[in-house]
């Protein structure tokens, strides 16, 4: 379902051709309708504005490409692939007797620990480390206060 209206400027639209392309493994199961759903979600987590952080639309697709196929995997039931309802973190344990199973989400800082359930979320989080770093903004210095 990519959007036909008019392209503004500045904001990424969703292409769904070329996000099955980029993730096919993923569009076996998840159709247009829905990725266009997955990509809507993904745009509350980064910006699609023109007043964007990520100001070169193209890095912003790619970005929001991979936060789409994120969405997508940790929506897939498991028959499909995905997480569904299933464990997060890896796998540090695992035996067969009796079944038992032992995940590790290790120490994540603040909401690393949501895009680590996915390879396509830990890649975000990878590309995404530019905007977790304190950002200067040049200007006036402030004027002194001098009290009398």
């Amino acid at each position: 379902m990519t959007d036909t209206t008019t392209p503004t400027p500045g904001v990424v639209t969703f292409d769904y051709t070329v996000w099955s392309q980029r993730f096919p493994s993923l569009a076996k199961s998840v159709n247009e309708g829905l990725a266009k759903a997955y990509f809507d979600e993904a745009t509350l987590f980064l910006n699609n504005t023109p007043y964007s952080l990520v100001r070169d639309v193209n890095k912003r697709a790619a970005l929001l490409g991979y936060l789409t196929a994120h969405i997508a995997q940790l929506n897939l039931p498991k028959e499909a692939g995905g997480n569904g309802a299933g464990i997060v973190g890896r796998v540090s344990n695992a035996s067969r007797g009796s079944v038992s199973i032992s995940v590790d989400n290790g120490t994540q800082a603040g909401s690393a620990a949501w895009f680590m359930q996915t390879q396509y979320g830990a890649t975000y989080w990878q590309m995404t480390a530019f905007l977790r770093q304190m950002r200067l903004i040049p200007g006036t210095a402030p004027r002194p206060r001098i009290w009398p």
